[in-house]
């Protein structure tokens, strides 16, 4: 069973993991320090718990207000790990801004998926290029886990899927669908290719393919690129056929998770 403990004192040692939130530097310097392990992430609210409890990741720890102790009793009888309790006070000065959804867990990222395993176990996979926002990414997820897409590919320059936000974003999703960073960009989309995937690059070129002229059938993968300067010409050079989403006269494009879905949407009818 769970180990209770009450803290008082916002700098009280044992909820270090939960120090100052929103100090991207401390963040970063902390949760890459795990050494072999890689770190550690942490999962806001009880929803996000929720999933976290259900999913592959060790939980290290858990800071939550009483209420939320109350509502996340059932989940944690069974788990044997610390957990801190304190008033809202004392959360939010722990953790440097107004925790409303009181409720913080930090999680073992664990070893990395191979990009080669994530893409032999999906029909269906989505492939980011520069998304480096964390909102984006993680609404990213959450879209992929909706219509059924087995696993998400990120080239080296997307944001990091455990930052706290985009795991928020996702509402947990990031931690159920498998994810891996693709080495050697984009030369990496044609071994997709080998694997029988078709790579479908979406773009809002008119002169690309509607997506609903597409035939869904397994092995497709999905291209995206960021908001703004959308695929590089390199990944889109890759790709065996570049589709759009349709949109009415002078909507120029829509934001990278939006037409991820829409697509993923036809791509897995009935899902």
């Amino acid at each position: 069973m769970a180990k209770v403990t009450a803290v008082e004192d916002p700098a009280d040692g044992r909820v270090a993991d939960f120090v100052l939130l929103t100090d991207p530097d401390l963040r970063r310097r902390r949760e890459q320090s795990g050494g072999a392990d890689g770190g550690f992430f942490i999962a806001e609210g009880e929803l996000v718990i929720r999933q976290l409890l259900a999913s592959p990741y060790r939980v290290r720890s858990l800071l939550l207000t009483p209420a939320r102790l109350a509502s996340l009793e059932a989940e944690l009888a069974e788990l044997d790990v610390p957990v801190f309790v304190a008033g809202q006070e004392v959360v939010n000065a722990i953790s440097g801004f107004h925790l409303h959804r009181g409720a913080l867990a930090a999680a073992e990222r664990g070893p990395a998926y191979d990009p080669a395993a994530v893409a032999e176990a999906a029909d269906l996979l989505v492939v980011a290029e520069g998304v480096n926002d964390h909102e984006n990414l993680g609404a990213l997820f959450r879209n992929s886990a909706a219509f059924g897409a087995g696993g998400l590919l990120l080239d080296p320059t997307c944001a990091d899927p455990l930052y706290r936000r985009s795991v928020r974003v996702s509402m947990g999703h990031v931690l159920r669908v498998p994810f891996a960073r693709l080495p050697g960009w984009p030369q990496s989309l044609a071994d997709l290719r080998s694997l029988g995937f078709e790579v479908l690059a979406l773009t809002p070129a008119a002169d690309a393919v509607d997506i609903r002229t597409i035939e869904p059938r397994p092995r497709q993968a999905l291209v995206v690129g960021a908001e703004g300067p959308g695929l590089s010409a390199a990944a889109l050079a890759t790709a065996d056929r570049r589709v759009r989403v349709a949109m009415a006269p002078g909507v120029d494009s829509l934001n990278v998770a939006t037409a991820a879905a829409v697509a993923l949407h036809h791509l897995r009818p009935g899902v």
